[in-house]
């Protein structure tokens, strides 16, 4: 069943990027002839809004194929005035555009709606103290709640963890132990540790790890709005970074996921509820937006970056440019792909 959902999530995520194509090409007087659910084989379909809707075999994709549009033939062309290869450059690239802009719409969403659902946070509880480190030479213990770093309210470990990392001296704590409150003064040491990309970094330490206590956020609708708005963002700067990080080096190829991996961690917070479904949805959207919008021939950001340059110089890339760059582009995404799934079968195996 759970797989059934990661399935349906990521079925749905695909409809909404190609949603925003259609939508903006249909704004735009483009005819759009087919919008497909998968690749391959059509499983079943009909017609509405004058275009053919269908669900095909592989549910790995999703496109909406417009009149003048073909990725098989990059340089097929139609004259007729509600073909895609018609209009202006800059109503070419608003088209583009829509695709991933809707999945950021979408992952704002989903983040919103966890908001309002009250998202769990790891509590500012001390689980465990780290033998000759600042926090055991302050005085903290396990168990202890830190209330506030230097006057400021902390309830989330993140937090307080942000504040630590970005500290400059010493540190004045409030401590809550035994229902008794403590100002305990402590100077972090400048640590090695690893990061989230397994790197290792030096930053300021105190020597403590979180108990694994939560406790749930009550947010309004303005807070929800603003922690949808944040999420999205640092969910966006990540998955840039990674990609950054994957180009130089930095994090390995063997790190790179596929669909299969996509599936599997829709499918695991299928089990934690709703709200994991909904927050890990968000975070795969806003993937594939981001995704789509690299300089990649086959991807949207392929097609923006010729229409960009047909903007800037007057003039369209020749058609023997356009079919190689886009056979480039096909084959980089599909070696992208079968690295992904490559590593995806290597996980299952191990």
């Amino acid at each position: 069943m759970s797989w059934f959902v990661s399935l349906l999530v990521l079925s749905a995520l695909i409809f909404f990027h190609e949603l925003g194509h259609f939508t903006v090409a249909r704004l735009m007087g483009v005819y759009v002839e087919v919008f497909s659910i998968g690749f391959g084989k059509k499983l079943f379909g009909f017609r509405a809004f004058n275009t053919e809707w269908r669900v095909a075999a592989i549910p790995l994709g999703g496109y909406v194929k417009m009149k003048g549009q073909d990725d098989a033939d990059p340089a097929a062309k139609s004259p007729d005035p509600d073909s895609y290869n018609a209009k202006k450059p800059w109503q070419r690239i608003a088209i583009l555009l829509a695709g991933p802009a809707a999945n950021f719409v979408l992952a704002f969403v989903l983040y919103f709606a966890v908001g309002l659902g009250g998202p769990h946070v790891y509590s500012a509880v001390i689980g465990k103290v780290v033998e000759n480190s600042p926090a055991e030479q302050a005085g903290l213990q396990k168990g202890d709640r830190i209330l506030a770093i230097d006057g400021k309210p902390v309830d989330e470990w993140d937090t307080m963890s942000e504040s630590i990392k970005k500290s400059r001296g010493t540190l004045m704590l409030e401590v809550e132990r035994d229902h008794f409150v403590l100002n305990l003064a402590v100077t972090p040491k400048v640590s090695e540790t690893q990061n989230m990309f397994r790197e290792t970094v030096r930053r300021p330490m105190l020597g403590i790890a979180p108990s694994g206590e939560t406790h749930r956020l009550d947010l309004g609708i303005g807070d929800a709005l603003f922690y949808a708005a944040d999420q999205t963002w640092e969910a966006s700067k990540l998955i840039f970074i990674s990609i950054e990080k994957l180009l130089t080096g930095a994090v390995p190829a063997s790190e790179l996921g596929g669909v299969v991996t996509i599936v599997k961690i829709t499918a695991d917070a299928s089990a934690g509820g709703w709200m994991s479904v909904f927050f890990f949805a968000a975070l795969i959207s806003v993937n594939l937006g981001v995704l789509n919008l690299l300089p990649i021939p086959a991807l949207d950001g392929g097609h923006i970056m010729f229409n960009l340059y047909e903007m800037i110089t007057r003039r369209a890339p020749s058609e023997a440019i356009l079919v190689k760059l886009t056979i480039i582009g096909w084959g980089l995404l599909l070696g992208l792909m079968t690295l992904g799934l490559y590593n995806d079968i290597n996980r299952l195996m191990q």
